[in-house]
């Protein structure tokens, strides 16, 4: 099964595959590989992020989970699960059950895998019947098992969706940055080497922050927001529900919520991006020419890479602006801004 249709998942699928798309700075298919590990499968054939083709164990047996080059998958992938040589286990073919295959676009938990396996049907669906995993050379339609929690991300804001259940579902703290004794953190919060943050930043909710990042002053993070490396989030800037790609400025005055932003982009000094209908009704979405129902009473923007704005730069909600437009000092943007990528 190939990827969906680019303009599906546009405008952020138009510079990476999906599955290389960083959730929590974990790539899809990593997460994917976790979940499998967590469900006791095993990665041991296809590609990781195309067809990952995977095998069940016998109860009992840690499972080993072997990356796209070769490496297996470390601990912090299988969430702390012992990991093992795929030759560890004297196992036989007859002993193994049918490969299962993986929509390359899926979100999936070991719940839903985990049923899989155990269960008579051999389809994993979602609820529009897109198989997103199976058992054997082919979905079939007359064995689906409805995914629990599992959903296929087909339209940018799933991504959202993704990464608001990773995030959320973070226990454990790592800093390995600095943080000035003035900032104050409430939640779970991950911070790669490197980074710093400054006096007066109050983080609220689980957070990932990457590396050499620069955080603050005196700016507000809200969960579940994910931020990559090298990124810069400054003075007076409220950050809420947001996915952020590496090396992107938010540098002054601004409020972003529930949006996705997508690599080196830029956000001049006071770029607004709303993400609150009057009516309290779920955004809609132009994909393809159609107004789509995003399922979210609160959407902000979707930004490809390489976006510019002026400043003072005012985004309606559910707008997307392509990879390398740019907007002029005190614009507002009231539609989709395409561009050539």
């Amino acid at each position: 099964m190939e990827n969906l249709p680019p303009d599906e998942c546009a405008p952020l699928s138009l510079t990476r595959r999906i599955a290389d798309f960083p959730l929590g700075n974990i790539p899809l298919w990593q997460h994917q590989l976790a979940a499998v590990a967590r469900a006791g499968l095993t990665v041991t054939g296809g590609t990781a992020g195309g067809q990952a083709s995977c095998l069940s164990w016998p109860t009992g047996f840690q499972p080993a989970v072997a990356l796209a080059d070769g490496r297996d998958a470390p601990s912090s992938l299988t969430g702390g699960t012992p990991v093992f040589q795929s030759g560890s286990a004297d196992l036989t073919a007859s002993t193994r059950p049918p490969p299962v295959t993986l929509h390359p676009q899926a979100w999936l938990t070991a719940q839903d895998l985990t049923a899989l396996a155990a269960s008579t049907a051999t389809t994993l669906v979602d609820d529009f019947l897109t198989p997103l995993a199976w058992r054997g050379d082919a979905p079939d339609p007359l064995r689906t098992l409805p995914a629990a929690t599992s959903f296929l991300i087909r339209y940018p804001w799933d991504l959202l969706r993704a990464n608001e259940v990773h995030v959320a579902g973070l226990q454990v703290p790592d800093i390995q940055g600095e943080v000035h004794p003035s900032a104050v953190l409430e939640g779970v919060v991950r911070l790669g080497q490197g980074a710093r943050i400054l006096p007066g930043v109050f983080i609220e909710g689980n957070v990932v922050i990457g590396a050499k990042c620069r955080i603050g002053p005196n700016c507000y993070i809200r969960g579940h927001t994910s931020i990559g490396d090298d990124c810069h989030i400054g003075q007076a800037v409220e950050i809420k529900n947001c996915l952020i790609l590496s090396r992107t400025n938010v540098g002054h005055l601004s409020y972003v919520g529930d949006s996705v932003l997508g690599e080196a982009v830029n956000f001049g000094a006071g770029t607004i991006v709303s993400n609150f209908r009057h009516d309290g009704k779920n955004h809609r979405s132009l994909v393809e020419g159609r107004l789509v129902d995003t399922g979210r009473r609160k959407f902000g923007a979707i930004i490809g890479d390489h976006v510019h704005t002026g400043i003072h730069t005012a985004i309606y909600p559910g707008r997307k602006l392509w990879p390398h437009t740019s907007t002029r000092p005190g614009e507002i943007v009231q539609r989709d801004l395409f561009g050539d990528v």
